[in-house]
């Protein structure tokens, strides 16, 4: 039975050597990707051969502004793929997994003059994702990290960036410390990492955090010293609720020690 995939001819363009058909490729995919009707017939197969079309798309770009442009654009794909009702996570997330995958598979072959674009791509869509995970339908204003946008995005970031097995040979070294270096910028970038007032919308934000940190907490146990130590390092970062509630409460320990300790004034 044929695929949806063979109806993809502008996947091979995506790779094209000039900048204008690679720009005009991006263009039809991003079309292509609004009909719900035909981006839910896409198999696994299909996603990974788009993926790896837009893999070769970064490859061929040059200059940084184009760079920045095209990490740009691939992360704004989530934005426009359909959300169905019965299933908002039906398209979002094995398009997600399709990139993780193609970019683990790929990450050792990457030489160190593209590295940089990588990095970034990889930065683009890893907050492009956290910020669609807190885009579920809701009635009230701004983001909640809730519901089953969160949990398929939680549950995909264990299975590949931050796979917790430690199979080094599905995810590498390289892409798993990137993504402990960027995993706390980006949720600071989305508010979550905001000290409110407790209802239910922060409520919400901070078990999400609690849960990503969960995740990391793992790496930190990873038989791979520079994992666990990045992970560690990490999860210490200054700007993490749980670190400032631990300063403060060393802060306030020592106030109290200098009452107990301190001069106390003259005796009368």
């Amino acid at each position: 039975m044929a695929t949806e995939g063979q109806n993809m001819p502008f996947i091979k363009n995506l790779a094209s050597s000039d900048r204008k058909t690679r720009s005009s490729a991006v263009d039809t995919l991003r079309t292509f990707l609004t009909a719900p009707t035909t981006v839910r017939k896409l198999t696994e197969i299909d996603y990974l051969k788009l993926w790896k079309g837009l893999f070769y798309s970064v490859w061929m770009c040059d200059r940084p502004i184009p760079q920045q442009n095209l990490c740009a654009d691939l992360a704004g794909l989530l934005s426009v793929l359909p959300t169905p009702n019965d299933d908002e996570c039906a398209v979002v997330i094995p398009f997600l997994r399709a990139f993780w995958a193609t970019l683990s598979r790929e990450w050792t072959s990457i030489d160190v003059l593209r590295m940089e674009k990588y990095l970034l791509l990889v930065r683009r869509v890893f907050g492009a994702s956290i910020a669609w995970a807190g885009d579920g339908k809701t009635k009230t204003k701004g983001k909640r990290w809730t519901g089953t946008r969160a949990e398929n995005m939680l549950r995909l970031l264990e299975e590949w960036p931050l796979e917790k097995t430690g199979d080094l040979s599905k995810v590498s070294v390289g892409l798993r410390l990137h993504v402990l270096d960027i995993w706390v910028d980006e949720a600071e970038k989305l508010e979550l990492l905001k000290d409110e007032e407790s209802d239910e919308t922060s409520e919400e934000s901070k078990k999400f955090l609690e849960r990503l940190r969960h995740i990391v907490e793992i790496q930190a146990k990873s038989t791979c010293k520079p994992v666990r130590l990045r992970a560690r390092e990490s999860l210490a970062d200054d700007r993490l609720p749980w670190n400032r509630d631990d300063a403060q409460d060393e802060e306030l320990d020592g106030d109290d020690n200098d009452d107990r300790n301190g001069w106390g004034g003259f005796d009368d």
